[in-house]
């Protein structure tokens, strides 16, 4: 039996809340509503569920989503071992069983024949056919199905079915606005405001840039990178460099517009 203090979240993670967020899915795990998170890459969205999950006093099992992951990585295989065969349970199923919060993350990177395992937990049934195994599970009382994706990213070939999507209660995350991200950098980088308002600020400039040359704008957590970076004594123009221009674009009109704004911002 899988111990779930493992995936206990022991230390109160950061969290700036943006609106009503906290209450909203407080509301809708006392329902035991599933729920979607969409917002772009490093906006907050997996710091939220971290936090809520802390909040609620839950244990979190959180599964990175790729292209790769079959159905049986989420709900458990037959494996081969000295004695014979035995099943392991995926991670979903062990957070249906013993009543964790699932989070899957950036589900739309999953096949859509995988994610169509999670329908019946979210709906009437909140249940788990192990066809393999010939066992139905029964959720948890205390289960929750947490998805996010990254609408960004959706196309004709990787975009949540509508059967899907109906099935969960939503909230949408956006990049927060420049004071309290601000605020969110002198507390996760620990560098002083000043310097927080202009790496802000160079996000910004990036952020215009999506649609017109960049895929995604600057992450919060790129900037908590190079304010990190900074803290450690690395100059702000190469700290930028590192952290905000050399991972988002090779284009070189896209670089020389940054550069230009790192250029200006920190003189």
């Amino acid at each position: 039996m899988t111990d779930l203090s493992e995936y206990r979240v022991r230390k109160e993670p950061f969290y700036q809340p943006q609106g009503h967020e906290v209450s909203l899915f407080a509301a809708a795990y006392r329902r035991r509503l599933p729920v979607m998170v969409k917002g772009p890459t490093g906006c907050g969205k997996s710091r939220f569920i971290e936090y809520m999950a802390w909040q609620l006093d839950r244990p979190l099992i959180t599964v990175a989503c790729n292209e790769d992951m079959s159905a049986s990585d989420l709900v458990g295989r037959y494996l081969l071992d000295a004695g014979g065969t035995r099943w392991i349970d995926g991670p979903l199923t062990v957070a249906a069983r013993l009543g964790a919060i699932c989070y899957l993350d950036e589900v739309v990177e999953a096949r859509q024949d995988t994610t169509v395992v999670i329908h019946s937990l979210t709906d009437h049934r909140r249940a788990l056919p192990l066809d393999k195994k010939g066992e139905l599970v029964r959720a948890h009382p205390d289960f929750q199905l947490v998805i996010s994706y990254n609408p960004g990213y959706q196309s004709l070939m990787k975009d949540l079915k509508s059967s899907t999507k109906q099935r969960f209660a939503a909230f949408d995350f956006a990049y927060p606005p420049p004071e309290l991200e601000t605020e969110i950098l002198v507390r996760e980088a620990g560098v002083p405001a000043h310097v927080a308002a202009q790496l802000v600020c160079i996000g910004g400039v990036a952020r215009k840039l999506k649609g017109h040359g960049l895929d995604e704008g600057i992450s919060t957590r790129l900037l908590v990178y190079a304010g990190v970076l900074i803290q450690d004594g690395v100059t702000p123009q190469d700290a930028c460099r590192m952290a905000l221009v050399t991972p988002i674009t090779d284009d070189a009109d896209i670089r020389a517009t940054l550069e230009h704004a790192i250029r200006a911002t920190f003189v």
